[in-house]
């Protein structure tokens, strides 16, 4: 149907009451391009409807190389959408009645460029989706309004955003070259023996700890590698590259309060994603595989074998499969850190901060007062380099109270006022002109980790007489009638991939992944593998067919494993 044929049905319709706007749901074909009306709200107060706008690759003009790879292709969908919504702005006038009348918006992010479902790219067009609230006086249709919207706005919004002229190219091939870059570092770290590489010029701060931008003002120091660390990578389109690399084994960052310990490991943890151009940590990358362990305390624990960490608890606890409702904060960091490995991490971020100090260390003093026989932990100290040796897994981690940590690190990094100096041999010759040491606490050896498999009776979607599976903003899922508190997973970055995490349970569970006779790992990678032949379109259940969700976001497996294991309903076999 053209324009003309959803001008008359707008007229038609206006006054009517709410539900008579089901009538629009179609497609209608406009010059240079087509619009999918695929779903329509139930009332103005309801989650927007949701369309789609498509243009042929041939007429939108784009050349071919922003999309000759995947990597690029993500950056150059994610830099359509944030023009889209940018446009938005520009073009939408707003308001138009009650509730979320007259509203359009379309997912697009932070400072983050992650794989979203907001844009479609193929070698036959460019489609973006979008929702917009169709206006309403009450619960009557306000046709009038609703044709100033589909009719004038949408067409604006569309010419602005989905054509090469209109788009700025060098923006669009900064974004995409830069992104590539970012992936080429973190995919080649591995290779050279790195777990992180931070360019210098870049600036770690950010603008507030709600606020993720570049701080910008006068004091702000752009990083600088020491020499020992300086490496220099060659990218794909940046070229030359010099900064500081951190290479596998244990890596100690220390330092004064308010030096940028912590900052310098935020970064690191945020390194695991590309960053938009001028982003400060746009040339910074970690493994993709990182992840940030803290204590955890209250939340649940589902037959994990802690028992490198903790063992000989009171009441015979078995720590070999152990389950709390309330974890402390030891054992919640020693089940974080096995669930982590489980899931396939080589790396891990660690700050004293936010670590359960027992857990952590227990000094000679400590030693000689409460005797190994009656202490039930061995203490972190005295498994990472074991960590290291019979596992591969790397530790990174900002450690500004305790020196007996000097004795297990390969490196030891200083920040003093956000400049890194390599110390290692200063703190290697105090660790050895001590006089009372600390005696090793068991650790000899990690051992291997225990296999555990989720077993589908633990993941019920249902609430009521329904399925009920949603995201509540960045840190909460509700599924079925549990909710799932994400608030300490911190490389959780956008309620988009949280939304995503929920449903791809949800769809997991009905490919009947839960069986009881695979492992979590490999749970996860039957998700993943399905995520990379289907896109992440595959896990909505809603969308009437041949139509895509517009909110979806990529997560990461540990942040889904996450979520698994924070089910209060969760349920495994060792």
């Amino acid at each position: 149907m053209d324009p003309s044929g959803l001008k008359k049905k707008l007229e038609k319709i206006d006054g009517r009451g709410y539900k008579a706007y089901r009538d629009l749901a179609g497609s209608y074909g406009f010059p240079g391009f087509t619009l999918f009306i695929d779903y329509i709200q139930g009332d103005p107060y309801a989650s927007p409807s949701r369309m789609r706008v498509r243009v042929t690759r041939a007429a939108a003009g784009f050349e071919a190389d922003l999309l000759d790879s995947q990597v690029r292709r993500v950056a150059f969908r994610d830099y359509l959408a944030r023009v889209f919504a940018k446009a938005i702005s520009s073009h939408v006038k707003g308001n138009r009645g009650t509730g979320k009348s007259g509203f359009i918006g379309v997912d697009y992010g932070g400072q983050e460029i992650l794989e979203r479902t907001a844009v479609k790219a193929t070698d036959e067009f460019l489609e973006v989706r979008f929702v917009a609230g169709l206006p309403a006086d009450g619960r009557r249709c306000l046709g009038v309004e609703a044709a100033a919207m589909l009719l004038e706005e949408v067409p604006q919004l569309v010419e602005a955003s989905l054509f090469s002229a209109a788009v700025d190219e060098g923006g669009l091939r900064q974004h995409v070259d830069s992104a590539e870059d970012q992936d080429w570092l973190r995919r080649h770290l591995p290779e050279i023996g790195l777990t992180a590489f931070v360019a210098d010029g870049s600036i770690l701060p950010r603008e507030s700890g709600v606020k993720d931008l570049p701080l910008v003002n006068r004091d702000v120091v752009a990083f600088r590698s020491p020499a020992e660390l300086r490496v220099e990578m060659e990218l794909p389109n940046r070229g030359l590259v010099t900064g500081m690399g951190i290479a596998e084994g244990v890596t100690l960052i220390v330092g004064g309060g308010y030096h940028g310990k912590s900052t310098l490991l935020a970064a690191l943890e945020r390194g695991v994603y590309s960053h938009l151009p001028g982003d400060g940590r746009d040339l910074l990358a970690c493994r993709s595989d990182a992840v940030k362990i803290r204590a955890e305390d209250g939340r649940r624990v589902e037959k994990v074998d802690i028992s490198p960490f903790i063992s000989n608890l009171p009441f015979a606890i078995d720590t070999a499969a152990f389950c709390t409702e309330n974890a402390s904060g030891s054992t919640s960091q020693a089940a974080n850190i096995i669930e982590a490995m489980e899931a396939g991490s080589r790396l891990l971020l660690i700050d004293e901060d936010t670590s359960a100090t027992n857990f952590m260390i227990r000094d000679e003093l400590m030693q000689q007062l409460i005797i190994k026989e009656k202490e039930p932990i061995t203490p972190f100290i005295d498994q990472v380099r074991n960590l290291y040796r019979e596992h591969g897994v790397s530790t990174i981690m900002v450690m500004g109270g305790s020196g007996d940590y000097f004795e297990v690190a390969d490196t030891v990094i200083a920040m003093d006022s956000y400049e890194p100096a390599v110390v290692t041999g200063k703190a290697r010759e105090i660790a050895a002109a001590r006089r009372d040491r600390r005696k090793l606490e068991g650790g000899e050896t990690f051992g291997p980790l225990t296999t555990r498999s989720p077993l589908a009776e633990g993941i019920n979607p249902r609430r009521g007489g329904r399925e009920k599976v949603a995201a509540k903003g960045l840190r909460t899922i509700m599924f079925g009638k549990q909710t799932v508190d994400l608030a300490l997973v911190e490389q959780l970055v956008d309620r988009s991939q949280t939304r995503a995490i929920g449903d791809l349970v949800w769809y997991a569970l009905r490919q009947d992944y839960f069986s009881g006779k695979a492992s979590l790992a490999q749970v996860l990678d039957h998700m993943f593998e399905d995520l990379g032949e289907g896109g992440l379109e595959i896990i909505s259940r809603h969308m009437p067919a041949g139509t895509h969700p517009g909110d979806y976001a990529m997560p990461r497996r540990f942040e889904v494993a996450a979520m698994l294991n924070r089910m209060r309903s969760f349920q495994v076999r060792q």
